[in-house]
């Protein structure tokens, strides 16, 4: 059987660090997203798959390649224009013959409930929908079930119109029937799987499969640091250095070549990618920090995302804890972020980030400033 994966996206609510990178790529304990999905393919006894890329799509099939190091065979095929995930899939058509599973590339699941999926589509010779409860229903595709089966599904409907908690999890068994739905399917604009989904639906030949194992999505930046702390597990690369006097405490992910320095504390839900510097008597708590980036002497960063080669520097401080954010017209209230720090952005000494602040790409945060808010890239923030 083939896997379908789809990672043609960006993921426009996860910039500034979408700017440089596909959603699917962002790490989580120091791996990219997609690495999680294709592993658990793999251990459900899957070694065929197919990757949908487009957006910086050479991030992914450089970090891939045909897929050895996880001993499958990947291939890959170019949705130039993201124009929707059914239009997505439909790229992948000749690629695949009979029945396959596809998945969400930035949706990590466990390969018990891959595997469940493919029992369900095998046995019953149907679509097969992975559906999962959240707390979070209006943000995917809300499932209303009669036992096992779908009765209906309604894409992002809003807070005071959902009718139920069970949501699609964005894993299917799929028949080639799928392809002829796709295409028979009218819409004003962008062509997502839910689309035919619909029609399928009200044919009555979707079964629905109740994920069982965990099932994470990064949709937001906080939920990068949700996802992570979820996943990670205390590691420490063999040339990463800890100081004597240094304490890292609890579930920690140090990459290769990182230094945390003496009196420093690096703190539990923590991941420091490769080549990362923790400066003497910083603080580093619950929070994603991606390669090459330093967090200067007595810095303090928590519940944070301090982007590649982006500096912290010496007393700067990022108290961390609940905020409410603008994420295009919607606030979302109480939300667990520190701060993000964009790709190669410089916080300068004894500033401070507010809860909630957003920091892109290449801003220069001079010595002394505070940031509160959203500051776009290539922009200087200086002290009041």
């Amino acid at each position: 059987m083939t896997a379908v994966i789809l990672a043609a996206g960006e993921g426009t609510r996860l910039r500034p660090l979408t700017e440089s990178r596909p959603k699917a790529m962002l790490p989580v304990s120091n791996r990219p997203i997609l690495e999680h999905v294709v592993e658990a393919v793999a251990e459900a006894g899957i070694d065929d798959l197919v990757l949908v890329v487009g957006y910086r799509r050479e991030r992914i099939q450089s970090y891939f390649g045909d897929g050895d190091a996880w001993d499958v065979d990947i291939e890959y095929v170019v949705q130039e224009k993201q124009l929707g995930t059914g239009h997505a899939l439909l790229r992948a058509e000749e690629h695949v013959e009979g029945a396959f599973v596809a998945l969400n590339g930035d949706r990590i699941v466990e390969a018990e409930d891959v595997a469940r999926v493919v029992e369900t589509l095998e046995v019953n010779g149907e679509t097969a929908l992975g559906v999962a409860r959240t707390s979070r229903p209006s943000d995917y595709g809300v499932v209303t079930l009669e036992g096992e089966a779908v009765v209906d599904i309604v894409e992002k409907p809003p807070r005071h119109a959902t009718r139920s908690e069970v949501v699609n999890a964005g894993l299917y068994g799929f028949t080639p029937d799928i392809f002829e739905a796709l295409r028979e399917t009218e819409t004003d604009g962008e062509l997502g799987v839910t689309d035919a989904l619909e029609r399928l639906v009200a044919e009555g030949a979707v079964a629905a499969v109740r994920l069982q194992g965990q099932w994470l999505d990064v949709s937001f930046l906080w939920g990068l640091l949700h996802v992570n702390a979820h996943v990670i597990e205390a590691s420490t690369a063999d040339s990463a250095r800890v100081a004597d006097a240094a304490s890292v405490v609890g579930d920690v992910a140090l990459g290769a070549d990182t230094r945390v320095r003496p009196g420093a504390r690096v703190l539990t839900g923590t991941a420091l990618g490769d080549n990362v510097d923790v400066g003497a008597n910083a603080v580093v708590s619950n929070s994603v920090v991606l390669p090459d980036a330093t967090i200067g002497d007595g810095a303090v960063v928590c519940d944070a995302v301090v982007g590649a080669n982006a500096e912290v520097r010496a007393n700067a401080t990022v108290e961390g804890g609940d905020a409410d954010v603008t994420v295009g017209d919607r606030v979302h209230e109480g939300v667990r972020l520190g701060a993000v720090v964009g790709d190669n952005t410089s916080v300068g000494g004894a500033a401070t980030l507010a809860p909630g602040a957003v920091v892109g790409n290449r801003v220069d945060v001079e010595t002394g400033s505070h940031v509160d808010g959203r500051i776009e890239s290539d922009a200087v923030v200086r002290r009041a």
